[in-house]
């Protein structure tokens, strides 16, 4: 092995240039006879078997969220979030999730199975898209096989712990998440519908903000920001609440009395993947009245 020698009183000290493998066998091999002085009369070596320290026990990875958190979804949902508690490995995903109806028989082929995994750089986070085709009116596979959910139906969605997390060790247990699907849902959110609760200046109270209906989990608290008195957006901590009904933000400040603007921007997706300004299908049909959208919406504010 590569590395340098160190004589350290009556000790030789060994420093690898490159970190030892966890749990790795080693063997060390002395030679006396090498040592200044020795002129050969020590020719016996010394041979010595020592075991690196193992990682440490780490807990199996587990589905730690899903969203939507709903118990009612759409029966057009565009997609799931699915949160681990440790980093996944990429591959073949589509063998470990299942959509299931009532009667526990699998839906055939609900997702979006596409090679390049939408999963984020942590490899904690997996996109699910349930097939357009099984959502758009108009589509063939719509007409030929039906739509993935059906309104006033129940389904589960169902992972498998064969799945394997980066180290190649299985999930810690199966996870469910059971549902109930309604209507559909083809309008776009409506800022102005919303209700803003502003908080007191000179506090770091948290400014909340309620939506008729639940918004997409990521994008919520990606693309919606709040900008100060003089424009510049300010930090501090964004979560959502409530079902995704409620998004809420905490300054890293003392907020400042005066006039504040929630910066929407009109990516911002509701469940059904309708934008604002625009509908999930609005593409397929002629005569829908596309309303014209600015790259985002702003919202005043005053703070007391």
């Amino acid at each position: 092995m590569i590395g340098d020698y160190d004589v350290l009183a009556k000790r030789l000290r060994f420093v690898p240039q490159f970190p030892l493998e966890p749990g790795g066998k080693y063997r060390v091999i002395f030679h006396p006879s090498q040592l200044p002085g020795t002129q050969g009369s020590m020719s016996d070596t010394i041979t010595a078997l020592f075991q690196a320290p193992a990682r440490p026990p780490r807990a199996a990875a587990m589905v730690s969220h899903v969203y939507p958190s709903a118990d009612l979804l759409p029966e057009n949902l565009l997609k799931f979030y699915i949160h681990f508690s440790a980093p996944m490995s990429r591959g073949h995903i589509y063998e470990h999730i299942y959509l299931r109806n009532e009667a526990g028989k699998d839906i055939e082929l609900p997702f979006l199975e596409i090679d390049e995994e939408l999963w984020d750089p942590a490899m904690m986070r997996l996109t699910l898209f349930i097939d357009p085709g099984r959502i758009k009116r108009g589509v063939r596979p719509l007409e030929e096989i039906g739509p993935a959910l059906e309104a006033g139906k129940r389904y589960t969605l169902a992972i498998d712990r064969a799945w394997r997390d980066a180290t190649g060790s299985p999930l810690k247990e199966d996870f469910q998440k059971r549902f109930q699907v309604g209507s559909p849902d083809r309008d776009p959110p409506e800022p102005a519908q919303w209700k803003i609760h502003p908080p007191q200046a000179a506090t770091r109270e948290t400014l909340v903000i309620t939506f008729p209906e639940p918004l997409d989990h990521a994008l919520a608290q990606r693309v919606i920001q709040v900008a100060g008195p003089s424009g510049e957006s300010i930090a501090g901590k964004v979560a959502l609440e409530d079902e995704e009904r409620q998004w809420t933000f905490t300054p890293t400040d003392p907020w400042q009395r005066g006039s504040h603007k929630l910066v929407v921007q009109t990516t911002l997706e509701d469940l059904a993947g309708n934008n604002i300004g625009k509908p999930f299908e609005v593409d397929l049909f002629e005569g829908v009245q596309r309303q014209p959208v600015h790259s985002t919406v702003k919202l005043p504010f005053e703070v007391p």
